[in-house]
């Protein structure tokens, strides 16, 4: 008995240290494998992720009241007609980029609706002090005043954000 111990001891010793010699080479190559294939993963979708930031990035600015009125021919509209057409611009131009979200962060995502929502909000707050069949010219100036008054608006906090995330992004 004491014969086959001698062989059989050794044997399992060595079987177990060519055990866990394989175990530790497999485990090295699965994060070897796994590290290259996010590595690639990145290089792919590190693009796509920079044109929804740019994306996002124009409808903040499109939706700030100067961009908005500047684009709009004010003369033959009234304070009615000029609320809806700023309203439904902000929509659009928020419900067009909404598969952006999956591309950035919740925080980035909760500050970018937060925005609309803020803007429209302001619209509709600041048609509340004119009667609708002024002159669009009046409410104009009471949104761009208002907002202006109001001190960090929302769209500059989602700028904020946006901008760290995509300095985040280069930022080894």
């Amino acid at each position: 008995m004491l014969e086959i111990l001698k062989y059989i001891l050794p044997g399992l010793v060595v079987l177990l240290a060519a055990y866990l010699v394989l175990y530790k080479l497999l485990q090295n190559q699965e994060r070897e494998r796994l590290y290259h294939l996010r590595r690639e993963s990145l290089n792919v979708i590190t693009p796509v992720r920079l044109r929804a930031y740019e994306r996002l990035a124009l409808v903040l600015d499109r939706t700030q009241p100067e961009q908005m009125l500047l684009s709009i021919d004010l003369t033959p509209l009234n304070c009615l007609q000029l609320q809806g057409l700023l309203l439904k611009t902000i929509r659009q131009e928020f419900d067009h980029n909404a598969a952006q979200r999956i591309y950035v962060s919740g925080e980035l995502w909760a500050n970018i609706h937060a925005t609309k929502e803020s803007m429209l909000g302001l619209i509709n707050t600041c048609a509340g002090y004119v009667k609708p069949e002024e002159p669009a010219i009046k409410l104009a100036e009471i949104v761009i005043q208002t907002y202006h008054n109001n001190g960090t608006t929302a769209t500059e906090r989602a700028q904020e954000v946006l901008n760290r995330e995509v300095q985040q992004l280069f930022t080894v």
